[in-house]
């Protein structure tokens, strides 16, 4: 199989599951819809906890030191935050998808109000952080990359399609939408592997975890409606976990 053969079936998935979803959106009451997001949301968060508790990683204290880990989280998500702030991460990703739901509304002659508007622009935002987000993302388009297989890839792909469905069903075509940022995440990292040749240390992909975990917890207040936390505006974190490991590896 090729290289971006994982991302490929990925895609696949969310579209099919998108339309399976609002299909079946449309024969639910809008509490079933709302109870419908509040279990993605729970689930999430338990994804969420999984790839947390990489902070207790052996391999990455061993590299940086016991306590360490939990500060280099920290640090990362503050680093992050700052930076993806002063980019307007989070505002680009709800005007992109803002500015795409305005352009199919024309192109379909579609003239509903902001409140549909304001549903596109969620689902969108919301479903593109999901599946981008996340441990499986990076290592899976990095293996898949190298030539490692696409194994990590396909099972994201299975999971990515269920929650599309759940997604869609509540919170309409945004979520089909969000395949585009999909395929240029995992694209972009899926030519990085091949650069690379190689995977990260396993401190690295430790921190990687950790960091995108709290992230994943901050998409799942969104989806349960408890705080809407600009996530976006948090993902230059994953890159900054891997770098602080590094620095603090070295120092010490």
């Amino acid at each position: 199989m090729f290289p971006g053969i994982g991302t490929v079936v990925n895609v696949g998935t969310v579209l099919v599951g998108s339309v399976i979803g609002v299909l079946v959106g449309h024969r639910l009451s809008q509490r079933t819809r709302d109870v419908v997001t509040d279990a993605l949301g729970l689930v999430t968060l338990l994804i969420a906890a999984s790839a947390a508790t990489s902070v207790a990683d052996p391999a990455w204290s061993r590299v940086v030191g016991g306590s360490a880990p939990t500060l280099i989280v920290l640090g990362s998500l503050v680093v992050g935050g700052i930076a993806g702030s002063l980019l307007g991460i989070e505002q680009r990703l709800e005007g992109f998808g803002g500015w795409l739901q305005a352009t199919l509304q024309r192109r379909i002659g579609d003239r509903r109000g902001g409140s549909e508007r304001q549903r596109f622009i969620e689902g969108f935002v919301t479903s593109s952080l999901v599946f981008c987000v996340g441990p499986l993302t990076v290592l899976g388009s990095i293996n898949d990359g190298i030539g490692n297989g696409a194994d990590q890839l396909f099972l994201k792909a299975a999971l990515d399609g269920f929650a599309s469905i759940a997604f869609a069903a509540s919170l309409g075509w945004g979520v089909a939408a969000s395949a585009l940022a999909l395929v240029a995440v995992q694209g972009s990292l899926t030519a990085l592997g091949a650069v690379l040749g190689d995977v990260m240390p396993a401190a690295q992909v430790a921190a990687l975890s950790a960091t995108g975990g709290l992230m994943l917890v901050g998409v799942a207040l969104r989806l349960l409606r408890i705080r809407q936390v600009p996530v976006g505006d948090l993902l230059p974190g994953l890159l900054v976990a891997p770098l602080l490991t590094t620095v603090v590896a070295a120092l010490r």
